[in-house]
């Protein structure tokens, strides 16, 4: 069986931190952020993990 590609879009995107979990960014924090709130800005710094309904398929894109 050939070994299986990484897709490098999702690597660049995701980091897995378990054998399970995967963590990733915060959208809407690229510009126009002097429209947004300290708040706001300061809530979307912060890593989250992937929900478990997409964890599957991330599982695919990244093998290794």
């Amino acid at each position: 069986m050939p070994k299986l590609k990484t897709r490098k879009s999702a690597a660049k995107r995701y980091n897995k931190i378990s054998n399970n979990c995967y963590i990733r960014h915060h959208a809407f924090t690229g510009h126009l952020l002097v429209n947004k709130s300290k708040k706001q800005k300061r809530k979307l710094s912060v890593n989250v993990s992937v929900s478990k309904a997409d964890t599957s398929s991330l599982k695919l894109m990244l093998p290794y």
